[in-house]
């Protein structure tokens, strides 16, 4: 072939070479990403659950720019004196513009409107009734010249109007009155009204020749006079919206350069109003001046800051929330949802901001978690609320004592009058706090402000709303509180008294743990009723095959003994599985089918192990092995060590103080050598402590005394 065939056949397929090489690089940068997407997925929804809440909840906050200083009224200026940074006018205060419109409202006279059209029908109906109220000939001068005359007074009567009946006149109040397009000020007093028209008949006719026609006169214009001059509601109402409008905010001029307030200067009067407008007029112009989005970034860095202080906090304390994306969205959702209550409501009208019930977010995180999380979580709500609130110290320092207060009172909701008693307490610290603040800034107590008080009174009425909200939140993201575990706990629940009826013997075994390691919990601070209704439901398993389980076997003689030992051990590993399905079946929580899962962790099925051994079968370990997991929780440590140490208890013979607590030591040092433990937060101190626990109740149960030497 030619050398150039040859040439282009290399070109090619180098060309075909490199392209292959791209393909195969951009596979395994795809096939490499989407390992790490599918190994880090949780960590990578924890980050976008960030970065959500954060963007939503800056796009929430106020438009503008922060002041750099901070100021309250009646406490010395800290800082160094401060000169005007450039020329701005001074706000009136709002007693100020209170003053000015109230001025406003007492000089400004309604309007009345005249209809022309009524005096025209008045004396067509005059001159065709004249005649049925003076009996004179119509040919006669006399009667002429009463006619003539009375059509003098109706000109007299209308020349001011004549106002509807039921309209109140007082001396010397002054109305503006539209006729046609002239408006003139007269006093209320003048016009006419039907109530009033025989007196002002005698008064028009009392210096005239014809005083005595007075009854004549006054008959015929109670019949004929209608009302011509009326309200005019919206004239008057635009006019007092106009007047109102052309009130100025702004009183004076502070130039550039000009002292506002000096270091140690007590700000008030004159100097509170000059930072306030300085305040504002400093937020208007750097948000017009500087970027928009390096504001919005300054924000976005604060709220992302607060939040990571959560994600850093529930990673380090609280692991097993950390692992629960059901559980961490649970707690954001609610902090961010708190915070956009918040802000709508101080956008709609700020003097409803103490109406928030706020403490409700601690109250149901300390229901579904505990007091620690709930005082961080709510924390840092009230850190980025700080952003949007005016008066952020006062709020920030009320918000942070109540819900100290939340934390330290005993909320256990299966009581209801707990609920009551801190939110009372609640009320009673925002109340106190209120009362001081303002002692603080007004010198006295005279300023306190009763809607204040009533809105915190609405904020405790608002937090009780916690208790539905709660059962919500049970439905919504499967969580368990108290209220939930205390109906669990009912022996006469369906389930539980299923267990009674089929499996008798392990009821009672369940009742006897129960019993255990509620006193147990007790004693290190762990959940109690938790614990208490995990014993109950940890063995619900072994109704699907009761007779196989020693408590509940009647007679000397076990089923088990015709069966080989690794049927057996399957059997009673079973009782594990079978009770997750059964939990499952009767919707408990998942909290309680953690109980089932681990109260036997991964340990062995002795019994049966060592008899496959002594009958010389061919062992699979994994046969004799309960599957776990290990207990994850103090709680699940707990009903471990009080379900062994309870189950083995009755093989005792002839039990004394020693030997049992030598028996608690044995079994619960063997669990620590298996290793069930190592997965749990639960401390070699307070395992020292359950063990203790464990071994004066069984010494309580066999009525034993401790042997004093003689």
């Amino acid at each position: 072939m030619p050398a150039y065939v040859w040439k282009y056949i290399f070109k090619f397929t180098f060309k075909a070479s490199y392209f292959l090489k791209f393909e195969i690089l951009i596979r395994l940068v795809l096939k490499n990403f989407w390992r790490f997407i599918l190994t880090n997925q949780h960590l990578i929804y924890k980050a976008t659950l960030l970065v959500a809440c954060s963007f939503l909840v800056v796009y929430l906050f106020p438009k503008g720019a922060k002041f750099k200083y901070e100021f309250q009224k009646g406490k010395p200026w800290q800082y160094a004196s401060l000169y005007a940074p450039f020329d701005f006018t001074i706000l009136k205060s709002p007693a100020e513009l209170e003053t000015e419109k109230q001025s406003i409202l007492d000089s400004q006279f309604p309007y009345y409107r005249a209809d022309a059209t009524v005096y025209e029908a008045v004396k067509k109906s005059y001159a065709s009734k004249f005649s049925n109220f003076f009996n004179l000939p119509v040919s006669s001068k006399e009667h002429q010249d009463l006619y003539d005359f009375g059509l003098t007074l109706l000109d007299q009567i209308y020349r001011i109007g004549v106002l509807p009946p039921g309209f109140v006149q007082i001396a010397g109040e002054s109305v503006f009155l539209i006729k046609g397009n002239v408006e003139s000020t007269v006093e209320k007093d003048q016009f006419v009204t039907i109530e009033a028209l025989q007196q002002s008949v005698d008064q028009l006719l009392k210096k005239t020749a014809y005083p005595n026609y007075s009854t004549p006169y006054y008959k015929l214009f109670f019949e004929i006079i209608q009302p011509n001059i009326d309200l005019d509601e919206k004239f008057t109402s635009n006019s007092l919206d106009e007047s109102l409008s052309s009130i100025s905010p702004y009183r004076g001029l502070i130039q550039e350069n000009s002292i506002i307030i000096k270091q140690g200067e007590v700000v008030e009067g004159e100097k509170l109003q000059m930072l306030i407008s300085l305040r504002d007029e400093y937020a208007s112009q750097l948000w017009n001046e500087l970027n928009y989005y390096w504001i919005i970034f300054g924000y976005t860095i604060l709220v992302v800051l607060t939040f990571m202080s959560l994600i850093l906090f529930i990673y380090n304390y609280r692991p097993s929330i950390f692992e629960d994306n059901r559980e961490i969205s649970f707690i954001f959702l609610n902090m961010v949802g708190m915070i956009a209550l918040t802000t709508i409501v101080v956008n709609f009208d700020v003097r409803f901001l103490y109406a928030v019930p706020i403490c409700i977010l601690p109250l149901i995180l300390k229901t579904f978690f505990d007091p620690r999380l709930g005082l961080f979580t709510h924390l840092v709500t009230v850190l980025n609320l700080g952003f949007v609130v005016p008066n952020s110290f006062e709020f920030v320092f009320l918000q942070m004592m109540a819900g100290i207060v939340t934390i330290l009172s005993t909320t256990q909701l299966q009581n209801r009058a707990n609920l009551f008693i801190t939110v009372g307490r609640i009320v009673l610290v925002y109340l106190l706090g209120y009362i001081a603040f303002t002692i603080t800034h007004e010198g006295g107590i005279s300023k306190i402000d009763l809607l204040v008080i009533g809105l915190f009174l609405l904020n405790g009425l608002l937090t009780l709303f916690a208790q539905p909200l709660i059962y919500l939140y049970e439905r919504l993201f499967k969580l368990v509180s108290d209220v939930s575990l205390l109906e669990l706990s009912d022996t006469n629940a369906k389930l539980l008294k299923e267990l009674s009826d089929r499996a008798p013997g392990t009821f009672h075994h369940s009742l006897q743990v129960a019993n255990l390691a509620e006193t147990a919990a007790n004693e290190i601070g762990a959940n109690t009723l938790l614990v208490r209704v995990g014993a109950l439901y940890h063995d619900i398993g072994k109704m699907n095959a009761p007779t196989y389980f020693s408590e509940n076997q009647t007679g000397s003689v076990s089923p088990h003994e015709e069966m080989p030992a690794d049927q057996s051990a399957k059997i009673i590993i079973n009782h594990v599985a079978e009770g997750i399905e059964i939990a499952k079946k009767f919707k408990l929580p998942d909290r309680i089918i953690d109980f089932i899962r681990t109260h036997h962790g991964n340990s062995w099925v002795y019994f049966f192990y060592k008899k496959a051994q002594e009958m010389g079968e061919d062992l699979d370990e994994k046969d004799y092995r309960y599957p776990g997991p290990r207990p994850f929780s103090k709680e699940t440590a707990i009903l471990m060590m009080a379900d062994a140490v309870e189950a083995a208890s009755n093989s005792l013979r002839e039990p004394t103080v020693d030997k049992i607590q030598q028996f608690v030591d044995t079994i619960v040092n063997k669990q620590i050598d298996e290793k069930q433990f190592n997965d749990c937060n639960i401390t070699l101190s307070e395992i020292e402590t359950v063990k203790k626990v464990l071994s004066k109740k069984l010494i309580n149960i066999y009525h034993l005394r401790v042997e004093y030497p003689e």
